[in-house]
Order: C-alpha cells, then sequence, then structure tokens
C-alpha cells in the first residue's frame, strides 16, 4: 500500500535528479504535472513492478539482519547502547542494498527515465516492464549492469538505516521516559517517531542518492572503473550545474521516505509485540505440560 501511494513521488525524484540543467529547477508539483500531461497518469508509476516484486524480501532482510546484527553486539543483558545500534542499522542497509535494493533500483530508475506515452500505444518504449527491463539489461550489458552503482547503494542505503534505525530507538526511549506509566507507547506514537526517524536519512545523505539514480541510469561502458564514473559524474554535476544540483529531488524524497518509515515502525512494533506475546504464550504451555 505505501508503494502504491508514495511511488508518483519517487518518479518526480528520479526525473529530477535526471535533469541536466544549471540554475533554478522546477519544483515537484510542477513536474508530477508534466509528466501527468504529456505521458499520462500511469506514468507516474513507471517502476512500480520492479518496486512491488522487491518491497517484501527488501523489508524481511532489512529487519532480520538487523535484529542479527543487534543480537551479536548486545551485551550480557541483551542492552544494545545507540553506537552499536547505529552499527546494527549500518549493517542491515548494506546487506539488503547488496540483496535486493540495487538491481531493484537499476531497473526501476530504467524504466522511470523513460519519457514515452503511456496513453499512446504506438509509442513503445525499449523497456516493456520490470521483467523486460532486467532481461535486455543483462542481455546488451551484461548481468554485472544490475550491480552499477552498488557501492553508492550500499553507502545510501547504510545511512538510512544507520540513522532510522538509531533515532527511532533514541526517540522511542525520549518518549517513554516522558510517559512512564507506559510500557509499551500506542502505535500513532510509533507512526509519529518512525515519520520524524525517516526524514533523517535522506537530508543526510541526497547528494549520494543524485548520483546514484545518474550512474543506474547510465547503460555499461566496457573498461570504464566505477571510481572513474563516480569522479567524472560529481566534476559534471559541479562544473555545469552547481553544487545544489545534488539536492535535486529532495522534498518529493522527503515526502515519499517519511511516511513509508512511519507505517514500516509501526508495522515492524505490531509485529515484534505480537511475536513476544505469541513466544511467551508457547513457553508458557511448555511450562505447564512439564508440570
Amino acid at each position: 500500500m505505501e508503494a502504491l501511494c508514495c511511488h508518483p513521488l519517487d518518479t518526480i525524484k528520479v526525473r529530477m535528479q535526471l535533469k541536466r540543467s544549471a540554475g533554478p529547477s522546477k519544483n515537484f508539483l510542477n513536474v508530477g504535472a508534466d509528466i501527468f500531461k504529456k505521458e499520462g497518469p500511469l506514468s507516474l508509476y513507471k517502476g512500480l513492478g520492479a518496486v512491488v516484486s522487491g518491497i517484501v524480501p527488501k523489508m524481511a532482510i532489512r529487519f532480520s539482519s538487523f535484529e542479527f546484527y543487534k543480537s551479536v553486539m548486545a551485551d550480557e543483558n541483551g542492552k544494545v547502547d545507540f553506537k552499536k545500534t547505529f552499527v546494527a542499522g549500518l549493517g542491515a542497509g548494506i546487506t539488503e542494498a547488496v540483496l535486493v535494493v540495487t538491481p531493484m533500483d537499476v531497473i526501476k530508475i530504467r524504466l522511470q527515465a523513460q519519457r514515452h506515452s503511456m496513453m499512446d500505444p504506438l509509442d513503445v518504449p525499449k523497456y516493456r516492464n520490470a521483467a523486460h527491463a532486467a532481461y535486455l539489461i543483462v542481455k546488451e550489458e551484461g548481468f554485472g549492469a544490475l550491480y552499477k552503482g552498488v557501492g553508492l547503494t550500499a553507502l545510501r542505503q547504510a545511512t538510512n538505516q544507520a540513522v532510522n534505525f538509531a533515532m527511532y530507538q533514541e526517540f522511542k526511549k525520549m518518549a517513554l521516559r516522558a510517559q512512564p506509566e507506559l510500557t509499551e507507547l500506542p502505535s500513532y506514537q510509533h507512526l509519529l517517531l518512525g515519520g520524524l526517524s525517516g526524514a533523517m536519512g535522506p537530508m543526510s545523505n541526497a547528494p549520494i542518492d543524485t548520483i546514484k539514480t545518474r550512474i543506474q541510469r547510465a547503460t555499461h561502458v566496457p573498461g570504464e572503473s566505477s571510481m572513474k564514473r563516480v569522479v567524472t559524474l560529481v566534476n559534471n554535476i559541479l562544473k555545469t550545474e552547481g553544487w545544489r544540483a545534488f539536492y535535486k529531488g529532495l522534498t518529493p524524497r522527503l515526502l515519499r521516505v517519511a511516511p513509508g518509515q512511519a507505517i514500516t515502525f509501526m508495522v515492524y512494533e505490531k509485529v515484534r509485540i505480537w511475536l513476544e506475546e505469541w513466544k511467551a504464550s508457547v513457553q508458557e504451555k511448555e511450562l505447564r505440560s512439564i508440570e
């Protein structure tokens, strides 16, 4: 549901990041309106198939790996401090980037970058859907092309999840200290705290996301190293567009990521509480059977 509601903002963000022009850019509402008028309303959902196919494994890997890294670093009482939570978030972000996010993003961005009209059946794009895009990318550029920008994606996801998890846990502790009568926060507070912590990641790594998007949009050039691509791209952006270009698409990204993280953390807490209650009930039944 979160992907369905927020995907148009992601498409707008990608178009803004790919726009190579100096001076003031159109705001995200104007960019969205242009896509709507010229390409049709469904064009705002280009690349959604790649997102939907990857969202479940991404979330499963994110939270399971985070809990695993946390358990490895926990003290003898099972406690994890802010620094260790931050490191566990870094690990979770890198893990999801390598296993799911990078190929999903490459396919999604290739689809979103196509400016064909969804209203004209004769306007046939190069990539028809997520599966076709994956097939053509591998056929024309090799399997490795699905992992273009993997280092930048890992850096973006690592900083995102480190900030998200660490700040969310701190906000939750602060909220519980302010409400000593509670043992668990109500769902609406998890929602608010998740949204607040979710907004911090995009603000901390916007330049990384812009560079990543442009690299993944471009076709593979044989013999060109990843570092050379990044250095060349950064220099070109600074020379032709200025440093503000690194922050293109930040507003729609914030509007997409913050609500998404809010919903994610609220559901995560609900599932965590349910699992803890289920585990306790199973242990209680086992004790009764022994007695």
